[in-house]
């Protein structure tokens, strides 16, 4: 059985639960670590039984319950050698604890794979999880419809897709124009239009469960999300709900499934 949780996402905080049968891996902690105890609790699981923590990026809305989850817990961390660099707590972090992200890793019964993805960090991945015939990908923080995106959503059983932003409630809502820019830029975030392209490109596996993630506050809305991929998915002949089911996320609500 294999379940996933978002536990957090948004911009005030990221934090996604792959469950793998005995495997449990979090994928960033940009929430507390009480926040992530508790989250963890509510969907059936325990931070002690949390096996690595994966870091896709160094940035504070993925990594701020870090330093307590990996002291407190001895919890493994795994990041790229440039993201540790720039960690602030990097020095309260045992050592036992600081792991290196290969491009390759082996955690349990589960195969991993991490790709590059455009985004202002010094060296920002996505995610492939390879577990009994099964696939599943995350790709969060993304600033353009890359090929790596497209490459691992395909034939995917769970993807995790960034849908920040609503193009037009960008444009026209309270951000300076400076942080309009940054966020539209193609070292940003994907707004809603660029998920449903990148979703009408991928080789898509009959039943694919998408979670449309890293929702601005500020500039989108859950419903808005989903509304807008499906509408271009059902103008490309997409049968959604059945070849492909989509759920947005919540800053302070889990959503979860199994496959």
């Amino acid at each position: 059985m294999i379940e996933v949780h978002i536990l957090a996402s948004g911009s005030t905080g990221n934090a996604a639960l792959f469950q793998f049968g005995p495997t449990s891996i979090l994928i960033d902690a940009g929430i507390s670590a009480r926040r992530i105890a508790q989250a963890l609790k509510a969907v059936g699981s325990d931070v002690q039984a949390i096996d690595a923590i994966l870091l896709t990026h160094e940035h504070s809305d993925h990594i701020k319950g870090i330093e307590v989850l990996a002291r407190r817990f001895g919890i493994p961390v795994y990041a790229r050698a440039r993201t540790w660099e720039r960690l602030p707590f990097r020095d309260k972090i045992p050592g036992s604890c600081c792991r290196l992200l290969d491009n390759y890793l082996t955690i349990g019964a589960v195969e991993l794979e991490c790709f590059p993805i455009p985004h202002d960090a010094v060296d920002p991945v996505g995610f492939t999880f390879y577990y009994q015939k099964r696939k599943l990908a995350l790709a969060t923080d993304v600033g353009t419809v890359a090929g790596t995106v497209i490459d691992a959503l395909s034939m995917a059983d769970v993807a995790v897709l960034e849908a920040n932003h609503d193009r037009e409630m960008l444009a026209n809502g309270p951000y300076p124009g400076f942080l309009k820019q940054r966020i539209s830029s193609g070292r940003g975030h994907l707004s809603n239009d660029h998920s449903a392209q990148v979703l009408a490109r991928i080789k898509m596996k009959p039943g694919l469960r998408v979670f449309l993630a890293h929702l601005s506050q500020q500039n989108n809305r859950p419903d808005l999300a989903r509304d807008t991929v499906a509408d271009f998915l059902r103008r490309q002949g997409c049968d959604v709900g059945r070849e492909i089911v989509l759920y947005p996320t919540y800053p302070q609500q889990s959503v979860g499934c199994r496959v």
